[in-house]
């Protein structure tokens, strides 16, 4: 099986510009997750990774640090468009796409675990990782919502460990919790990573699809999957000595990661 790693790392987002390149213990984000990336790929066959931006800034950057990199428009509205767009500028044909966002800090296992669940289930559309929060996490991820409400999305799975439904809400609600704080170490949430594994058909049909209407409320765009009959995997995955990095949505989230490196 042919897999490729995408890594979409955007120049102009708008609540962080120039976020790839801003810096956790004085090396760029970027490389963090572009080596994380090549660990994966120097244990699994055919495996390629790719870094795809729409600037020139980036581009240097890679060249620079001999990252492979391919050029794409301005005008892809997700990492996932940016992920397909780079695929046909750079003629791969990968059986199974990584889609690796370019600020999401993530240990190589978990890379490897989507493209071992896909080998395993290939009846899913997309596969995607998701970590049991303890309690303890629970209420970091409660406390900083308070200042980054959008920052952090979490889960409702089936029994098949299939999503139900993605939120940046905290969910599900839960009643009784000080009598499950008891009972188990871990609550009943799942946070979810933002990284996913297509099939190559998957993502194909995935971009063709418009905007669905939950997925522009809550600004998540694997809704706009599950609002179209996708079918999504969802694997649990442990951080085990890997520190558990927020996905970096803001220069708050940049701070809280930078204190977990420092741990």
């Amino acid at each position: 099986m042919k897999t490729a790693i995408i890594i979409p790392a955007r120049y102009g987002s708008t609540r962080f510009p120039g976020k790839p390149l801003a810096k956790i213990k004085g090396r760029e984000l970027l490389l963090w997750v572009y080596e994380s990336a090549m660990e994966t790929a120097q244990t699994i066959p055919n495996v390629t990774v790719l870094v795809a931006t729409e600037d020139h800034r980036i581009e240097r950057f890679c060249v620079q640090h001999d990252l492979n990199c391919v050029m794409t428009s301005e005008t892809c509205e997700s990492g996932t468009d940016r992920a397909m767009e780079a695929l046909h500028n750079s003629h791969l044909k990968p059986d199974f796409i990584v889609n690796l966002q370019g600020d999401l800090i993530a240990p190589p296992h978990f890379i490897n675990a989507l493209i071992e669940t896909y080998k395993a289930d290939k009846k899913a559309d997309i596969v995607t990782p998701v970590v049991q929060l303890d309690w303890t996490a629970l209420d970091a991820l409660r406390q900083a919502k308070i200042t980054t409400p959008f920052s952090g999305t979490t889960v409702a799975i089936d029994t098949d460990q299939y999503a139900l439904w993605f939120s940046k809400n905290i969910i599900p609600a839960i009643r009784k919790e000080e009598k499950l704080r008891d009972l188990n170490p871990h609550s009943p949430i799942f946070r979810h990573i933002g990284m996913y594994g297509y099939s190559s058909e998957g993502l194909k049909k995935y971009v063709a699809l418009p905007h669905a209407h939950y997925e522009q409320l809550e600004g998540l765009e694997q809704l706009r999957a599950l609002e179209n009959g996708m079918k999504i995997k969802c694997v649990a995955v442990e951080y085990g000595q890997f520190p558990a990095f927020p996905g970096i949505d803001s220069p708050e989230d940049l701070a809280r990661a930078e204190k977990l490196f420092t741990k």
